[in-house]
């Protein structure tokens, strides 16, 4: 009886977190989802084939507006390299689009409050400026030959059709391409997709938060934590930050329930900002890293992204520290109090209803085999093209990236 009251306690608190950021995450994915079907990524790669200012600059933009699933992001930084985008470009690329998109933004907005957002979007500038800088420093020319060798053996990751499917719509005014029905399609595809290949980190990263909120008592956080003592804890947590996100095996969102969790059990502001930045780093995809990349490059991304993640927390935790901007320890609101009729609801049923709608025209354009196909090897489908026709709106097997037609 004890196991079962413990196990649905774990449960109620990760609905309660699901319930406060549902309508974010949606209006989240809805935006990324318009700039992908806007922006075609052949056009991205053209621009980052040197590891300058403006290309690097350029690939955070890019990454910024891109898919926030970390396999994808992944997978996508492979196929600009092997496209002729330059290996940091790739990479910042690759950050970006996991630590500066619209949906982490609002999650943490909504669940721990601006200045986790502002510390977020500000430190992850910063933590590819000094990506950018060790590259600059420590990333030999031999070592991204022997990286791109190995990319061109094509070893099967995650998520690589959705990398290959490129669904943007050119041609046109801003507002003529997305209201067309080529647009409407392309974005109801671009969302669903993204919604499926993060679901079960979401799905994970909030049930791990509410097993942890509900099991775990404060007294072994504020221990781990070090918060008795200020300074110490001030550098312990975005060391140790990382570290948990590593062998956590969350990525994308679903790591920030378990930013907010450990945030309440007494972490410092920049332990958790090094927390979130670190879903780069997870086992799963160090691996990735390895069959993309070979070995030794899996070795060299985990060491400087981690000494990145880490450097950039530290700094952003003492400049915001300096600013008096760091908020005092509380708990996270959705942690102790369930749904209510308040607001959050009402944008809940509403985004709910937009997401119906979404999928209603996703299934009705051939969006379940658009589905089957992200987790095939991009050279299985990169030579077909998912052309909405006009009797059916069915996507069917042609001859190149996924376009979609008007209805």
């Amino acid at each position: 009886m004890v196991i079962v009251q413990a196990l649905l306690q774990a449960l109620a608190s990760a609905f309660d977190m699901l319930w406060e950021v549902l309508w974010p995450l949606a209006l989240g994915f809805i935006l990324s989802a318009v700039i992908q079907s806007l922006v075609s990524r052949s056009a991205v790669a053209r621009t980052l084939g040197s590891d300058s200012p403006r290309s690097l600059g350029l690939a955070t933009l890019f990454g910024a507006a891109s898919s926030s699933c970390s396999y994808a992001a992944v997978a996508i930084a492979r196929s600009l390299f092997l496209k002729g985008a330059s290996f940091p470009a790739a990479m910042v690329f690759e950050f970006a689009s996991t630590n500066l998109v619209f949906e982490l933004g609002l999650i943490l907005l909504i669940l721990l409050g601006w200045p986790f957002l502002g510390a977020e979007f500000a430190g992850g500038v910063l933590m590819i400026v000094i990506l950018a800088l060790l590259f600059r420093w420590t990333l030999r020319p031999q070592l991204i030959e022997a990286a791109r060798r190995q990319a061109q053996r094509g070893l099967r990751g995650r998520m690589e059709g959705h990398a290959a499917m490129d669904m943007s719509v050119p041609d046109g005014p801003f507002w003529r391409r997305l209201l067309s029905g080529r647009g409407l399609t392309a974005v109801s595809h671009n969302f669903w997709m993204d919604v499926t290949s993060v679901w079960t980190d979401i799905g994970l990263g909030l049930l791990i938060a509410g097993a942890l909120a509900a099991w775990v008592p404060a007294s072994f956080w504020q221990g781990f934590f070090l918060t008795s003592h200020p300074v110490l804890s001030q550098v312990w947590g975005p060391m140790i930050g990382p570290l948990i996100s590593l062998l956590s095996f969350v990525c994308s969102v679903g790591n920030v329930p378990l930013a907010a969790v450990l945030w309440n059990g007494g972490i410092s502001f920049g332990g958790v900002i090094a927390f979130i930045f670190a879903d780069l780093i997870i086992i799963p995809i160090v691996n990735i890293y390895r069959k993309y990349y070979g070995g030794r490059m899996a070795l060299y991304l985990l060491v400087v992204s981690y000494a990145a993640m880490a450097l950039a927390g530290l700094l952003i935790g003492l400049l915001f520290q300096l600013l008096g901007l760091v908020p005092t320890h509380h708990p996270v609101v959705a942690l102790v109090t369930g749904p209510t009729l308040n607001y959050t609801s009402v944008l809940n049923v509403i985004f709910l209803g937009i997401m119906v709608l979404m999928g209603w025209r996703f299934l009705r354009t051939g969006g379940l085999e658009m589905l089957r196909m992200m987790e095939r090897p991009a050279d299985e489908h990169g030579h077909h093209d998912h052309a909405a026709h006009q009797d059916g709106d069915e996507l069917t097997p042609g001859d190149a990236t996924p376009h979609h037609r008007g209805h």
